[in-house]
């Protein structure tokens, strides 16, 4: 039976993922949407993830595992082996599906639970994991073959595998994985991300309407490039005198861009909101005039996506 067949019965869908909320980033937000859409159209669905420092006491529908915070001084969580727990958690759900995000930790669960239950096994290719490989100790050349070689090998195990971009589609094909590949981005609430307030963030800040604003939302962390981007708006803001930068977001290179913008000429036109959530988002962006972007390690990009939904040019 193809996927999309399976898709049109009631499903028990079994999600597990490295990442989660609270946690901040792309991936996350995916899970929670494929969620969301996924019990719109009548499934059940039960989240597995590891312990995030400030996570939802109250969240339902999900299991958290024992966790390593904050990973070799990232804001990752990676979680602790004990054999069978899961198993013990899951109770009376018994997937009808199960749907990796990951090739790797709790992507090595979920190959295992797809066969224990005998069940198809979906996998969601969200990252290009080569570009997170400063995270492990002893980074190298070879260390970036293999994440490749796992990703693919991981994807060829699978029944399915989601794509979010034509690109990466491309780019995985081109690497071996022969399992059908279907392009899925994440969406985005269009008629959401029009409505926002010009002038919330602006009079919280004490920004005047007429300054001219360039934002930045997402983790801050290496493989976002983010130490070229404070560099360049350091250089921006010292020639244009009524110009500001705002951040949403939070990540171990928060302090080092603080450091870089840290300007006689410059400091008091520079603001860090924070993690930001549900509207928030929405007058973030409706707050700015341009969206500046430089990662150099994105799959979809959906804060880019956001920010053009919002009409704010990127």
């Amino acid at each position: 039976m193809a996927l999309w067949e399976i898709l049109e019965e009631f499903l028990k869908i079994l999600s597990l993922t490295n990442t989660y909320l609270p946690h901040v980033g792309g991936v996350a937000r995916s899970v929670e949407l494929f969620k969301t859409e996924f019990e719109k159209l009548g499934h059940e669905v039960m989240i597995v993830a590891p312990e995030f420092s400030g996570q939802d006491p109250n969240e339902k529908n999900v299991i958290r595992l024992p966790a390593l915070q904050n990973f070799n001084g990232s804001d990752f969580s990676v979680r602790l082996p004990f054999p069978g727990l899961l198993l013990t958690q899951l109770g009376e759900f018994k997937p009808d599906i199960v749907h990796a995000h990951h090739p790797f930790l709790l992507g090595e669960t979920a190959l295992r639970v797809a066969g224990l239950f005998d069940v198809p096994l979906v996998f969601t290719h969200h990252t290009m994991f080569e570009n997170y490989t400063h995270y492990v100790p002893g980074d190298s050349p070879s260390l970036k073959r293999f994440v490749v070689d796992l990703s693919t090998s991981f994807a060829n195990l699978a029944d399915h595998v989601f794509s979010p971009s034509e690109s990466v589609a491309s780019v995985i094909r081109e690497r071996g994985v022969e399992t059908p590949v279907s392009v899925i981005p994440t969406g985005v609430d269009l008629e959401a991300f029009k409505k926002g307030s010009r002038t919330k963030v602006r009079d919280k800040l004490g920004i005047q309407p007429e300054d001219f604003v360039v934002g930045h939302l997402g983790r801050l962390s290496k493989e976002k490039n983010l130490i070229f981007l404070a560099q360049a708006i350091k250089r921006f803001l010292i020639k244009n005198k009524k110009s500001y930068f705002i951040v949403a977001g939070s990540g171990p290179d928060e302090e080092q861009i603080k450091k870089i913008l840290d300007h006689r000429k410059v400091r008091d036109r520079v603001f860090f909101l924070g993690v930001v959530k549900g509207q928030e988002i929405v007058d973030f962006y409706h707050s700015i005039d341009v969206f500046a972007f430089s990662s150099f390690s994105e799959t979809q990009g959906l804060v880019l996506t956001e920010a053009m939904a919002a009409r704010i040019p990127v």
